[in-house]
């Protein structure tokens, strides 16, 4: 359900235009903090649970962030309804940018557009939107000390406040979209992924764990991916086609 509302009056009050982090990490759009920790709200409360296919990021970065509540922003001008608001969010700034363009050649290489009758892995992200369902290991976007959390120091499953975000809507999200074949990005999510698995919360056989997060930044992730592509393409005809 959407939480706009509760945010409804700052997000309106924002310029045209792009945004800057001093007009969006701020006290109106916190959610919650710890240490030099601090969680942000986007409107990416939609669950698409009739999706065959769901991606899982590590948390949204700030240029995902801009583009969410720049979106809403300009819905909310518009008078469009809220749970239309976090759709069009989340369809404009999930794995926007460079990662989504890495993100459709490596799908597209593991031969996951043919059983889902499509020609290229791009139609999930534009009009076949509604076979794909996008999220992230922990929803909101998260800094560390102002810049963008990465996964790692702290480790999601070595801290109780991010760990609390992964269990409580992480988890809800994977089994309401019961029917998808779920591919968490790079080892940061796949090992929270793994500990649903491990405590029976999951079944595995949904679960691609081999792809490497599609960022720039991630130096190995092409050597990554070719070591496991082939795995990969197996299990996606595996999946599709039992």
């Amino acid at each position: 359900m959407s939480q706009i509302e509760k945010y409804k009056n700052y997000i309106m009050s924002l310029p045209p235009g792009s945004l800057s982090k001093e007009q969006l990490l701020v006290r109106e759009l916190l959610i919650d903090e710890h240490l030099n920790m601090s969680i942000y709200y986007v409107p990416y409360e939609y669950v698409n649970d009739a999706a065959k296919v769901m991606i899982i990021g590590i948390t949204p970065g700030f240029t995902q962030m801009e583009l969410a509540i720049r979106s809403a922003r300009d819905d909310l001008w518009k008078g469009v309804a809220a749970a239309q608001i976090d759709r069009n969010a989340k369809k404009i700034a999930s794995f926007a940018g460079s990662m989504r363009k890495n993100l459709i050649e490596m799908l597209n290489q593991i031969a996951l557009p043919e059983p889902i009758g499509l020609e290229s892995s791009e139609a999930l992200f534009e009009e076949r939107r509604d076979l794909l369902h996008t999220t992230s290991a922990i929803r909101y976007p998260v800094f560390l000390d102002g810049h963008n959390y990465t996964g790692h120091s702290p480790a999601i499953l070595k801290s109780e406040t991010l760990y609390h975000y992964a269990e409580t809507i992480l988890l809800a999200e994977l089994r309401a979209v019961k029917d998808a074949l779920i591919i968490p990005l790079g080892k940061a999510v796949s090992e929270v992924v793994q500990a649903f698995v491990d405590k029976g919360w999951l079944d595995e056989k949904r679960c691609l764990f081999d792809m490497p997060h599609p960022s720039g930044a991630n130096g190995h992730r092409r050597k990554q991916f070719e070591l496991n592509k082939a795995k990969m393409q197996q299990q996606v005809e595996f999946w599709f086609r039992s």
